[in-house]
């Protein structure tokens, strides 16, 4: 039966270029997934830029793609050579500026970078609105205040995702989801009033281009006028056996992604992903009465706004302590498995202090402009009186993990009034069943949903709107999601536990105090 669909294109590719993975997902018309790839690689810091080298881009999305191609010749025994469509995904926000002949003129600067303070703080007074560090635009403007010598070529800029779709189809478009991590989005388009602000700067006006030339075209989900070319087919597929002409849906960013593979489109509905950054999603059923730096304003990819809290840091520090662990083992002469590992040390910490025997961590290891940490500092620090346990010590690195979120929802609430009547959580750190949802559900004192597809991430979601985009168009986004994809959804809700609140409290009182120290050295 999958095999007949293969053969008959009735399957959808979705790619995501992720912090640490680039992951490929193909799923049959009953939207499961059938077959998997994926290529591992890192970012560096180069120039005082965290960056990934453009041709790493090309050689990782080409090494995901012949990876699913050999899964699903290993399992079903042919060789993939037609989809009905595909989608791109990747890291949001970031800078990749490109000449009229799409040279790329400096180094990709990664969502990573905080160099842009200035240009970001100029913003948000220009635009009464959030303006990130990481957004495109900041990276842009910094570097027209810095009068770097690439400006004046620059004839267009996009993000990962946009670039890896435009060597597919040859076009230069985002989702709108994506876009609005770009520049400002009003409705389905970049908000023409600030472009006319940013167009009238002092700075902007003398430049060869106008930023409303240079950004790439906004398109809503569901969109199925791209296509596949016979370059971006070669690009894809070195073994050439990919055939042109498919559909190409609207690229889109990971945070676009993570709402539609947990459902989480609908107003009052959130997400939360986890990975090297970590963020929460909640669609607002009206606008925010005031701007605040700690929330970002984004939108769905059917363009309804969306309240966004973006963490620099998540489960990097927390993966370097399973890894010390996984060394300990070797050394002990124990063989086990990564898997086997971390489930142990998850579990493990459900059985540690509630207030994780006053044993707080920090997993800082970029700048963190939610929590007013300017430089990336891991620490951990105990009281005098504290319990230092394994257990409590990694129930300290999964609260930390999520930490920055509670200072953002709390923050919602209390001032707008928002919050959500719950989230649902995906991505790797909720591959151990229960254990970090249950944590999280206390952190931030609402249920934690999950499903089966909690660790496919990304990928999963952007295959998702690659199938939207031809069968699915017809009814909203949320009312497909709910009646085609989600109906048979194994889903698991945890509460929070009312009797380890005041536990949770007291350690989330001492993060607080101690965050002063990060800047210090």
């Amino acid at each position: 039966m999958i095999k007949e669909k293969i053969l008959n294109g009735q399957t959808f590719l979705g790619i995501e270029l992720g912090s640490t993975r680039i992951k490929a997902c193909l799923i049959d018309d009953a939207y499961y997934p059938i077959a998997s790839g994926s290529y591992e690689w890192e970012n560096k810091l180069e120039n005082g830029y965290w960056t990934y080298d453009i041709e790493d881009v090309h050689i990782g999305v080409r090494k995901a793609f012949s990876s699913l191609a050999s899964d699903v010749l290993t399992k079903y025994g042919i060789t993939l050579t037609k989809v009905a469509a595909i989608g791109i995904s990747g890291m949001m926000h970031g800078y990749l500026a490109f000449d009229k002949n799409m040279k790329l003129l400096t180094p990709f600067r990664t969502w990573r970078n905080t160099t842009t303070k200035e240009a970001s703080e100029k913003l948000c007074d220009l635009f009464n609105f959030n303006i990130p560090l990481r957004w495109s635009i900041s990276h842009l403007y910094q570097a027209i205040l810095n009068g770097e010598p690439h400006v004046p070529e620059i004839a267009h800029i996009t993000t990962l995702s946009g670039y890896v779709h435009y060597l597919l189809t040859g076009k230069l478009e985002l989702g709108v989801c994506e876009a609005s991590g770009m520049f400002p989005v009003s409705g389905d388009d970049y908000d023409s009033a600030m472009l006319d602000k940013f167009s009238a700067l002092p700075e902007c006006k003398n430049l060869p281009f106008n930023i409303r030339d240079i950004l790439p075209k906004v398109k809503l989900c569901g969109n199925s006028e791209t296509i596949l070319t016979d370059s971006g087919a070669s690009f894809l597929d070195e073994s050439d056996e990919l055939q042109s002409g498919i559909t190409v849906c609207p690229p889109e960013g990971d945070a676009g992604t993570g709402m539609v593979a947990t459902n989480s489109v609908k107003p009052r509905t959130g997400n939360i992903s986890t990975g090297t950054s970590v963020f929460s999603m909640l669609v607002l059923d009206k606008p925010l009465r005031n701007m605040y730096p700690e929330v970002d304003v984004v939108m769905t990819p059917d363009a309804s706004p969306v309240a966004m809290i973006h963490s620099n840091n998540g489960c990097s520090e927390l993966d370097a302590w399973v890894n010390v662990f996984g060394e300990f083992a070797k050394l002990s002469g124990t063989d086990i498995s990564k898997d086997r590992l971390y489930k142990s040390l998850y579990e493990n910490a459900l059985s540690g202090d509630d207030d994780c025997g006053e044993i707080i961590s920090y997993n800082h290891l970029a700048s963190e402009p939610v929590s007013g940490v300017e430089n990336g500092k891991p620490m951990i620090f105990r009281t005098q009186g504290s319990n230092l346990t394994l257990a409590n010590l990694f129930r300290s690195l999964l609260y930390s993990s999520v930490a920055v979120l509670k200072t953002g929802t709390d923050m919602l609430k209390e001032k707008e009034g928002v919050s959500a009547e719950g989230f649902t959580a995906h991505g790797g750190l909720f591959k151990v069943k229960g254990v970090a949802q249950q944590l999280l559900a206390n952190t931030l004192n609402v249920p934690i949903s999950a499903s089966e597809s909690a660790g496919e991430g990304g990928a999963w979601g952007m295959a998702l709107l690659a199938a939207y985009s031809l069968i699915g168009s017809s009814l909203p986004l949320s009312k497909w999601l709910d009646k085609e994809v989600f109906k048979n959804v194994e889903t698991f809700i945890l509460h929070p536990e009312e009797e380890k609140a005041d536990g949770f409290d007291k350690f989330f009182s001492l993060y607080k105090s101690g965050l002063s120290a990060l800047n210090e050295f």
